[in-house]
């Protein structure tokens, strides 16, 4: 099941970005779902063949055998008790599945907090924000503990009465119908009929009953207790049910996001909605182009987006060269969300090239991401070792781009190309953004869109990297910036 959703997540689709920036089926907790859900769901779901099978076996063996030595009376006075305890359960048993998915829900919450404040501990500590941050932790988990306290409650009274039901009624039941035979005697079993027909003396009568009571008793006893554990798992089912409906809730939203099946809102009247996306993307084209298409910063669904452009039209061929400038806020890396394919065309026709690759376009972004791995993996990235390999390059290469980044004393400082570290708080932000540039004339495309991507570098060094761009043939470039000097 968990590569069956990775292949959902992690696909062309971009469905691991538009999960949590798109769609607020899941929220922000997807790790959550993946990786804790999904495990109690399957343990769950493998402990009820521990938990039904063998008492299931045990109810049909033990009833049969009550049923020759007792009868047809009992064995319809033990099919209507487990229907009345099942009911009486039933009836009184809290919403155990809602409540789980709740708890889930509140755990995510919290684990992302963590996970938050993980990523971000550098600039929080700059900031002194960990008394703020601690608050945050403070009051998601008094939020978690009383729901948990609550559910703990529930269970401490449900128990009670599920352990008044089935340890003592079900016993008391049973030695009631032990004795059936005893003060019934015509209504005893197969077995009591022909030992009360083949037995001529009363002492033999009382010790037969005697010792079918002492046999009836303990097969009560052992279908008592294997009735309450199989009364037992009715919780383990209702707990089932609420992992199922989290891990059914990722899998819908999943399917739902890859497939684009976005439902309109009641009102319907949103002009840019996810349920109503017209726009055409073109992919193959030799330039970058787009004809009429709004600029427009989409909400999470079922919200409609923003709009921050009514219309752009613009192309860029080969050999040409685009600069955006303006303040914060405009749209400028809206406007490379939209190429990539990471917003949606809601109107007009987007025409760029395959994504990556030696006639291609590829993707710069403001804050760099380091992969983890090795230092020749940094350069690379997404390629592997193996694809390098068969695009016949080497560590030469490699040592030539960064060389043109200026970062060719990297392998030198930090051991080696096969050095593993944690990249992101070993280089700094210049550096991380000079790997970007260094990846960039590794894979050598066509088309290049940064988007601030050299932002942290001088402005000497910066002018070097556009002009080695230049010189690599991947000056057919598509930048952004809110920098003025550049004009």
């Amino acid at each position: 099941m968990t590569r069956y959703i990775h292949d959902l997540y992690l696909n062309d689709n971009l469905n691991y970005y538009k999960l949590s920036n798109l769609d607020g089926g899941v929220g922000q907790g997807a790790d959550q779902f993946i990786t804790q859900d999904l495990t109690l769901f399957c343990a769950s779901a493998a402990n009820l063949y521990s938990s039904l099978g063998k008492p299931f076996v045990d109810l049909c063996v033990f009833n049969y055998q009550l049923y020759r030595s007792l009868g047809p009376l009992a064995l319809t006075g033990l099919l209507s008790n487990y229907f009345l305890t099942a009911s009486i359960l039933r009836r009184m048993s809290p919403p155990f599945g809602k409540l789980k998915a709740v708890e889930g829900r509140k755990e995510g919450d919290f684990r992302g907090l963590h996970a938050r404040l993980i990523a971000n501990a550098e600039e929080v500590a700059f900031y002194g924000g960990a008394e703020m941050e601690k608050t945050f932790l403070n009051k998601e988990f008094k939020s978690l503990k009383t729901w948990m306290e609550g559910i703990y409650m529930l269970k401490i009274r449900y128990n009670i009465l599920e352990d008044f039901i089935l340890k003592y009624s079900w016993s008391a039941y049973g030695y009631l119908l032990s004795s059936l035979p005893v003060f019934l005697p015509a209504w005893g079993g197969l077995g009591g009929a022909m030992e009360i027909a083949d037995t001529a003396e009363k002492g033999g009568r009382e010790r037969n009953r005697m010792k079918d009571f002492i046999t009836n008793k303990r097969l009560m006893l052992s279908l008592a207790d294997a009735g309450g554990r199989m009364m037992y798992s009715l919780k383990d089912l209702a707990e089932l049910a609420g992992y199922t409906s989290r891990v059914y809730t990722l899998i819908s939203t999943l399917h739902r996001v890859h497939a684009n099946a976005y439902f309109p809102r009641p009102s319907g009247n949103e002009l840019y909605s996810l349920s109503d996306v017209q726009g055409t993307i073109q992919k193959g084209f030799d330039g970058v182009r787009l004809e009429h298409v709004p600029i427009v910063a989409p909400g999470l669904w079922p919200q409609g987006g923003d709009e921050l452009l009514e219309s752009l039209s613009l192309i860029v061929r080969r050999g040409e060269h685009l600069l955006i400038s303006g303040p914060n806020g405009v749209g400028k890396s809206a406007i490379s969300r939209i190429l990539a394919g990471l917003w949606p065309v809601y109107r007009g026709l987007v025409s760029h090239p395959k994504t990556i690759g030696e006639d291609g376009i590829m993707f710069l972004p403001q804050r760099p991401y380091l992969s983890i791995g090795t230092l020749r993996d940094q350069v690379i990235y997404p390629d592997g070792e193996l694809d390098m390999r068969l695009k016949r390059k080497s560590e030469d290469d490699l040592r030539r781009a960064l060389d043109a980044a200026k970062l060719g004393y990297l392998p030198d400082r930090e051991g080696g190309w096969d050095t593993r570290k944690e990249w992101k708080d070993v280089l700094s932000g210049g550096e991380k953004q000079r790997v970007g540039i260094a990846r960039l004339l590794y894979h050598e495309p066509q088309y290049a869109i940064i988007d601030e991507g050299t932002s942290a570098v001088s402005s000497d060094v910066e002018g070097l990297l556009y002009e080695t761009c230049k010189e690599r043939g991947i000056s057919k470039s598509y930048t952004l910036s809110n920098r003025d000097e550049y004009n």
